[in-house]
């Protein structure tokens, strides 16, 4: 005899004889094996209306002050702390979510991790609009990541260089990091309207400007953009920065400045770095169409 069967309750001792069984039907055995499992989800339930019920007082009241101080910024700290902060907004989200991602590549697991929830926000009709570096455009991971979001409806731009990281939900809520702390286990949230606007502005202001990643039909790479990423670089070398300080603001090596650099050397016959810069100030190649 199956061991399933006693298991599941469809065969019972009989009360007259416990040695002999009897068959139970199934959907009586179904509702007994049901009711305890059913009686703890109710218990469950009754839990979470209870921690509802208490927090949504101290909610409100947090919320009123925020408002009072005139300011509706708050500091999160913890990776936990601003993740679940940023899965709150995003489950609330219902129109737009804006982002902006300086840096260049995206590390892998990053990629992973935030892959299935763009996903989903794009399946409940979020219009989704996302800015990287134009570096982004040579790394495979990352462009593997695009063109599953772009197939899903969202938008994806690229520009030389951008400003920190940000995202924005409905244009009512924005996340920046706090460039006085640890960018990486503190954050700022953002609810005062006129700030949120001001951001989403800026965002609207680069994205105009950015170029379209656009994935071809036989998925290879979108183009490279050089030439723009090369006055880039020299304008920056222009003003005075060194490779260390381009790399970070464009998101690209070191070793690729000096490659920049050293092409628009050979081509203008410069013998040094302050002749290249002085030829290139002196001119509008950085500024019209780069050497």
């Amino acid at each position: 005899m199956p061991e399933c069967l006693l298991e599941l309750g469809l065969l019972r001792p009989l009360a007259e004889d416990p040695a002999l069984l009897g068959a139970v039907p199934p959907d009586i055995a179904s509702n007994e094996l049901r009711r305890p499992i059913e009686r703890a989800v109710l218990v469950q339930q009754h839990t979470i209306a209870a921690i509802h019920d208490a927090l949504i007082a101290a909610e409100d009241v947090y919320r009123e002050e925020s408002r009072g101080s005139g300011t509706a910024v708050r500091l999160l700290r913890g990776p936990d702390i601003i993740d679940a902060a940023i899965q709150k907004a995003r489950d609330a989200c219902v129109e737009e979510m804006l982002t902006a991602k300086p840096g260049g590549p995206r590390e892998v697991n990053h990629l992973a991790r935030a892959l299935p929830h763009d996903l989903m926000i794009g399946a409940r009709g979020v219009k989704q609009r996302t800015l990287y570096q134009h570096t982004v455009r040579t790394h495979g991971p990352t462009l593997a990541y695009i063109e599953q979001v772009t197939a899903a409806g969202a938008e994806v731009r690229t520009l030389d260089e951008l400003f920190d990281r940000l995202i924005i939900y409905d244009r009512s809520v924005a996340f920046i990091p706090d460039p006085l702390m640890d960018v990486n286990t503190t954050a700022l949230v953002i609810e005062h309207p006129a700030i949120v606007h001001y951001l989403a502005g800026v965002f609207d202001n680069a994205w105009e400007r950015a170029q379209p990643v656009n994935m071809s039909q036989d998925h290879g790479r979108p183009p490279l953009l050089t030439d723009e990423t090369r006055r880039a670089v020299l304008r920056l070398m222009i003003e005075g920065h060194t490779d260390s300080a381009i790399s970070k603001r464009l998101g690209i090596s070191t070793r690729t400045v000096s490659a920049h650099i050293k092409k628009a050397s050979e081509a203008l016959n410069s013998r040094s770095r302050a002749q290249l810069a002085y030829t290139l100030a002196k001119s509008s190649l950085v500024d019209d169409a780069g050497p």
